[in-house]
């Protein structure tokens, strides 16, 4: 018998944790930041632009915000995956394909065992989201796939993007953190709207950072302005996030790039 040839399997990075003034930060292999924790607030939300990935609340009713299944692409520093549990009492999964990455968080960024409404897979997101089993489950999704180059998303076809809407349930809506150059981003943008369809695609203000969080529907239109004022006020409130500040850069995601 021949023998068959092998593919090896691609190298992970390094994870590494990094502190300052109070807030650690995950790494892999670089100095880019994956994700961070305030040590003395654990279940804050650090980054700005972590903050803005909780943006697709403004498209569920308030009454809603703790109910449905949440589902995070790349679990980072674990902080959504930390909000979605234990701030919002969500059923919350987090899908990770780096064994690093889950220990790092279980031994530096206080996230818990898995258990009742908690899980982490060790899969590719990829495959995660193409199983026909999960279709329509999910109402709240996070995307955040990087590698340790942090210079574009590591998924990021129309073909991908159109699996993670099949996730969705009717009401359900996605969050992905773009960040880039700008034809990067305009790329991305129009493969989310090929998925997603016209009027179901929006964008929030960029970072200082760079970061721009894009949410997607799939059916849920935009509220109108009263009540996005009503459901962001209640964020700022309740939840501890700028929503209100959000809305002054929130406009819809068209086929014309500028």
């Amino acid at each position: 018998m021949s023998d068959l040839p092998i593919t090896p399997l691609p190298r992970l990075p390094e994870v590494t944790v990094s502190e300052f003034g109070g807030v650690r930060a995950l790494h892999l292999d670089s100095i880019w930041v994956q994700g961070a924790m305030r040590k003395s607030k654990p279940l804050h939300l650090e980054l700005e632009y972590v903050q803005r990935m909780m943006a697709p609340l403004l498209w569920q009713a308030v009454e809603t915000w703790r109910e449905g299944q949440a589902v995070q692409l790349g679990l980072g520093a674990g902080a959504l995956t930390k909000f979605c549990h234990q701030v919002l009492g969500r059923p919350t999964v987090a899908v990770e394909r780096h064994p690093g990455v889950l220990a790092a968080c279980r031994q530096w960024f206080a996230l818990p065992p898995d258990g009742a409404g908690l899980r982490v897979e060790l899969q590719d997101a990829d495959a995660w989201v193409r199983d026909p089993s999960r279709a329509g489950t999910v109402r709240l999704l996070h995307v955040d796939l990087y590698d340790e180059e942090a210079a574009a998303p590591v998924l990021d076809s129309a073909d991908f993007y159109a699996a993670c809407r099949e996730l969705l349930s009717p009401d359900g809506a996605m969050a992905v953190n773009l960040f880039g150059r700008r034809a990067s981003f305009d790329g991305s943008c129009q493969r989310l709207l090929q998925a997603f369809g016209p009027g179901q695609v929006w964008r929030l203000a960029a970072t200082k950072e760079g970061n721009t969080v894009v949410v997607c529907t799939r059916e849920t239109p935009l509220p109108d302005k009263a009540e996005l004022k009503r459901r962001a006020t209640n964020m700022d409130l309740a939840l501890g996030l700028p929503a209100v500040r959000w809305l002054r850069g929130l406009k819809a995601v068209t086929h014309d790039p500028a």
